[in-house]
């Protein structure tokens, strides 16, 4: 069979790319929870959210939703982007950052990869932006953030907000500023993989204060959820909303993986810097990372990029290690096809099929990351 058709590996066969972290201490949380009144959206989404703004958006207001794409989906809205506009995007990212402008009737113009880190092309979006042009989204590839002082140079000069997807990106840092606390909108993933999990759900960090009514609001049917509980809802909705909110089953599994995140990055950091330092010095193999003394990685994913990804990927599955790629270039989908005619994207043609990610997780341990470098270093 052709490569690619490998299935995903069992946790019992080996080393498995991702592995939740889920404390101990979530178990006896979610019990409580289920004994109580609220299980769905209650006062444990609200300290979630009160928590992870102390953490890494003290200047911005936080919005706990059902998933990171909810949470997306939100901010265009936010935005003010409607019908008929024009945004630029990562053409390299999740397709959930780019599938609501499908719901919301948006024209994308797609940005290629800087080969680099193979985040947003700074020179892409420059080549693309125009007075048409009414928000950039960014998306921070493996936790490696984007340069966002040229993007919000643009977004400055055209007056449209920047919109961050920090999916992979909990705990990074760009001039010393976490991520979450820096641009108009930020998007978290708590998506069952990532650092924090909730199961499934997102976080929407918003800059200006009078919005996050607005997305109170719209992230619950258009209702006003206090004035409701409170009996004092006039009994009207005059704005379409959705049902994007978070739920305390949820929320008490990520207040305690809040509470171990310092552990849990560390020990992800420790890992990638192990197959930083053992891969880099490979001539085969270009690692994706940038130390500029600007940004900070936040660990999620550790990716290389070389001619011989397949056989690296296919020796590694013999060792019961398990690697793969994560994300693949939009413009290949069918629903995005009415945006790519004609369009060409050489950085991320170079890159397409040389990229691969290798396990950074709690499971891993660094005696189990010196030998997955190694191992590497022998087959190519």
């Amino acid at each position: 069979m052709s490569f690619k058709e490998i299935p995903l590996m069992k946790l019992s066969e080996g080393t498995v790319l991702f592995h939740p972290y889920v404390s101990k201490n979530s178990f006896k949380n979610v019990k409580k929870v289920l004994s109580g009144r609220w299980i769905g959206q209650g006062p444990l989404v609200d300290k979630f959210e009160l928590k992870f703004k102390s953490m890494f958006a003290k200047n911005n207001y936080c919005l706990a939703t059902g998933s990171g794409t909810d949470a997306l989906h939100l901010s265009y809205i936010l935005a003010g982007l409607k019908k008929g506009d024009e945004v630029i995007a990562p053409l390299f990212t999740c397709t959930a950052t780019n599938i609501p402008f499908l719901y919301m009737g948006i024209k994308i113009k797609f940005a290629d990869i800087d080969p680099d880190t193979m985040n947003i092309s700074i020179q892409s979006v420059k080549k693309l932006i125009s007075k048409k042009t009414k928000a950039i989204i960014c998306m921070h590839y493996g936790g490696l953030p984007c340069d966002i002082d040229e993007l919000q140079k643009l977004s400055n000069k055209y007056k449209i907000p920047l919109i961050e997807d920090a999916a992979h990106a909990i705990g990074a840092t760009f001039k010393d500023q976490p991520i979450g606390n820096i641009s108009d909108f930020t998007m978290f993933s708590f998506q069952a993989i990532k650092h924090i999990t909730t199961a499934d759900g997102g976080m929407l960090c918003i800059k200006n204060k009078n919005l996050m009514k607005k997305a109170k609001r719209i992230r619950w049917f258009g209702i006003d959820r206090e004035k409701k509980q409170k009996a004092t809802w006039e009994n009207d909705i005059f704005e379409i909303g959705y049902k994007y909110q978070m739920t305390d089953l949820g929320a008490s599994v990520g207040l305690e993986g809040l509470k171990d995140f310092k552990k849990v990055l560390q020990h992800r950091k420790d890992i990638f810097n192990i197959y930083l330092e053992r891969l880099s010095r490979n001539k085969n193999i270009k690692c994706v990372h940038k130390d500029d003394g600007k940004r900070t990685h936040a660990a999620w994913l550790f990716t290389i990029i070389s001619r011989k990804k397949d056989l690296i990927q296919k020796k590694l599955r013999e060792k019961k290690i398990e690697s793969n790629q994560v994300h693949f270039r939009n413009d290949k989908y069918s629903i995005f096809k009415n945006f790519v005619k004609g369009k060409k994207y050489p950085n991320m043609d170079y890159a397409e099929n040389k990229y691969l990610a290798i396990p950074v997780h709690h499971k891993v341990s660094t005696q189990k990351a010196k030998y997955i470098a190694d191992l590497i270093n022998k087959i190519v």
